[in-house]
């Protein structure tokens, strides 16, 4: 047998060395497309805050935010004290038939919190089982009668079997087998809601359709609902007897300015909310799917079916997970990540409505709302055709891809120019995201406009060429 590697060895492996094992162990695939960008050839060694320090010696703005799950930063403080108590005290993790006073906290902080009588919580580890574990509960709560499900066209619910199904259909390259009963809806429009309901009755005229999921503020295309139609959905709802989700995995805590999203227009109460990312505090891989209590109690809130969805799993509510999340939810709310998400957004906002018309050939356009922002570039019709003729065979045909190849060099020269680190998302029309950790200060906002001011003044076209020419074409021999 090889010998194995040891953590303190570990933390001396070359970036080099890390590639070659990732590449035999992990993911060969992830290491090309990764490394097409500079921080994919870079190892960190500490981050703090909004900033992170490479071996090398970098400091590097992160304007990523985690990708929703730093609302806390990198390694804040409180959470690191948090769990460092939980640790030198010996606290137990696992054994299901102790009751956890940490579950028991955390959820009534979040009834103390949320409204109406969302008080009914589970915590299990990632946000897409929050969501199966939601859907879950809806199918339960109609005893199995009702055999159809709503998700918007635009959908973004986690990549498992169930939440994979539930993403939306342009979002996946590759059909995996799901749960039955998915219809799409128009994300936005209530008529075609309506429309998906009624094509969805039976022949007795009676409602088959148990759920309907939708993520409020959709952070993969940087798009949200109106009031109206988030209070026509539970108009809907209430009268058919539908349950209705709330996807707020990324949105959570703050980010949009509101503590969740909904919470902005008084009185709108789902019937189940989920949540994930920053409520671990940027250290915690935990979830949960909150419910209003009348749902949950008949599904599940008796002895034949109360070990249905239980909290005898092995990893629900890890011990010093749900610890960390007590201190995360804590600090949110103390520091008031509301408040800091609007702060962020008065300085941001204007910043990158000023990029936008000082860029018009550039930018096509700006939008979000907290600390959540999306710039859609674009650059017209010869750039297009450009990015077309630059990228790798087999995917020059692709709109989506030639937008993302525009983009990416973007995000390149902020990284390798300015020691920006941005990303794009995955989804829609990959806008590239402005998407900071809630403890940014005004500075920090204003470093991130003037990079990127300076970046697009070299023009899209330049950016393109050279990135392609030096990250792509490397790792892609097709690409010219």
């Amino acid at each position: 047998m090889s010998e194995l590697i040891g953590i303190d060895e570990c933390e001396h492996l070359t970036a080099q060395q890390v590639h070659s094992l990732y590449g035999k162990y992990v993911s060969r695939s992830q290491v090309s497309l990764m490394t097409s960008f500079g921080f994919g050839r870079e190892l960190v060694e500490r981050a703090e805050g909004m900033w992170i320090w490479t071996r090398g010696g970098r400091r590097i703005l992160d304007f990523t935010g985690g990708v929703g799950v730093l609302n806390h930063g990198h390694n804040h403080p409180r959470i690191l004290a948090a769990r460092r108590r939980y640790q030198e005290r010996e606290r137990m993790e696992v054994h299901k038939t102790y009751f956890s006073p940490y579950i028991a906290a955390l959820g009534h902080n979040l009834a103390q919190l949320l409204p109406g009588d969302l008080n009914m919580s589970f915590f299990p580890n990632s946000g897409a089982e929050a969501v199966e574990g939601a859907v879950k509960l809806a199918y339960k709560y109609h005893k199995g009668r009702r055999h159809r499900i709503l998700r918007a066209d635009i959908a973004f619910h986690g990549k498992l079997l169930g939440s994979g199904g539930l993403t939306a259909v342009g979002q996946n390259r590759f059909t995996f087998p799901t749960i039955p009963g998915i219809c799409t809806f128009q994300y936005g429009d209530l008529t075609s809601v309506r429309e998906a309901i009624a094509a969805a009755r039976r022949p007795d005229g009676r409602c088959d359709v148990y759920a309907i999921l939708i993520e409020p503020f959709s952070a993969s295309t940087v798009r949200f609902c109106s009031e109206e139609f988030l209070r026509g959905l539970r108009e809907i709802c209430t009268a058919e007897d539908i349950v209705l989700i709330f996807d707020e995995i990324y949105t959570g805590w703050g980010k949009t300015g509101s503590l969740f999203h909904f919470m902005r227009y008084p009185g709108l109460v789902p019937d189940v909310l989920t949540t994930s990312k920053s409520f671990g505090g940027g250290k915690s891989s935990i979830s949960a799917f909150i419910a209003r209590e009348p749902i949950f109690r008949k599904a599940y809130d008796n002895l034949t079916d109360s070990l249905l969805h239980s909290t005898s799993t092995t990893y629900y509510g890890f011990g010093e997970e749900t610890a960390t999340a007590i201190e995360a939810v804590n600090i949110a709310v103390e520091d008031d990540y509301p408040k800091r998400a609007r702060e962020i957004e008065r300085v941001l906002a204007p910043g990158l409505d000023r990029i936008r018309k000082e860029h018009a050939d550039s930018v096509a356009e700006v939008r979000g709302a907290g600390a959540m922002y999306g710039i859609f570039l674009d650059g017209g019709p010869k750039l297009l055709d450009l990015a077309a003729r630059l990228a790798p065979a087999g995917l020059a045909r692709d709109p989506n891809f030639r937008i993302k190849l525009i983009t990416c060099a973007v995000v390149d020269a902020l990284y390798r120019d300015h020691g920006v680190y941005a990303y794009y998302t995955l989804n829609g029309h990959n806008p590239l995201v402005a998407a900071p950790s809630l403890v940014a200060e005004p500075a920090d906002v204003e470093y991130f406009l003037d990079s990127l001011d300076q970046t697009l003044a070299k023009g899209l076209t330049r950016l393109l060429v050279r990135f392609v020419r030096e990250k792509v074409a490397p790792r892609w021999p097709s690409a010219s």
